[in-house]
């Protein structure tokens, strides 16, 4: 797919992080970009930025981004191009004892739940809606349709002490990659995911300096956290390249994540 002025994309957790630096990227090659994020503030900033549309979107909910969507459409047409970034994480043993009483709890299950309806389901309902809207669309010259690019994480494969729902979610994600890239083959609409390592993001900027220093230093090479536009990077070559479909793929500085 060859990333131009007349490409419509739509970004989910667009106004900050690695969606941020994907939305910035797809800008720079001339695509209409649309973000979708819970972050009014935010969004209305990168979108004054960047040049792309904001839409305050909750991804857990039909309503929210059925409108979403709609917004989207009537400013840039129909998105070919689906970045899913939004997403949320918590770190709660499954269970525990009580740093005061040293009474048994566990994990609460709303919290659990929290984390699977916005990195797993809203992530497949963002792909589900905007997946038949490509299909309204004529494939362009080079065979493609639509071309769909997720956010993982290499919890999916190694979590941590305290990730069982983040690590269940984003397993989830890596869990139906194919098979929705299966689903779509015969309409022309590539899905891939992207597993990142540890990135300097919004986030990661609010740990002590000593603790970014330590995770740093645990990456086998380069030593260093990744950075959101290396994200981008891969995002844009799963979308451009016209070979790449049903991937998983880390980008992590070949880390494997120990226990805590």
């Amino acid at each position: 797919m060859k990333l131009d002025s007349s490409i419509a994309a739509v970004v989910t957790g667009g106004a900050s992080g690695l969606g941020a630096a994907t939305v910035r990227a797809l800008r720079a090659h001339g695509v209409k970009v649309a973000i979708f994020d819970m972050n009014e503030a935010a969004g209305e900033a990168m979108a004054a930025e960047t040049g792309a549309v904001f839409c305050k979107v909750n991804v857990t909910s039909d309503e929210s981004v059925d409108a979403g969507f709609a917004a989207a459409r009537a400013a840039n047409g129909q998105e070919r191009i689906l970045v899913n970034c939004a997403g949320v994480g918590n770190a709660i043993k499954t269970a525990s004892r009580d740093k005061t009483t040293g009474e048994p709890k566990h994990f609460p299950l709303e919290a659990f739940s929290r984390v699977i309806e916005i990195n797993l389901i809203g992530t497949f309902r963002c792909i589900a809606k905007s997946a038949a809207g490509m299909l309204s669309l004529l494939p362009l010259e080079d065979g493609d349709r639509g071309a769909i690019v997720n956010t993982a994480s290499v919890a999916a494969e190694d979590g941590q002490i305290g990730q069982a729902a983040y690590s269940a979610s984003k397993g989830g994600v890596v869990g139906m990659t194919l098979p929705i890239a299966r689903d779509l083959m015969g309409e022309a609409i590539r899905v891939n995911t992207i597993l990142p390592g540890i990135f300097n993001t919004p986030l990661m900027n609010a740990a002590p300096d000593a603790v970014k220093d330590a995770l740093a230093a645990s990456v086998p090479f380069p030593k260093r956290l990744g950075i959101p536009e290396e994200y981008a990077q891969l995002a844009l070559a799963m979308i451009t390249n016209g070979y790449f479909n049903g991937e998983d793929v880390r980008l992590d500085g070949a880390i494997r994540m120990a226990p805590r």
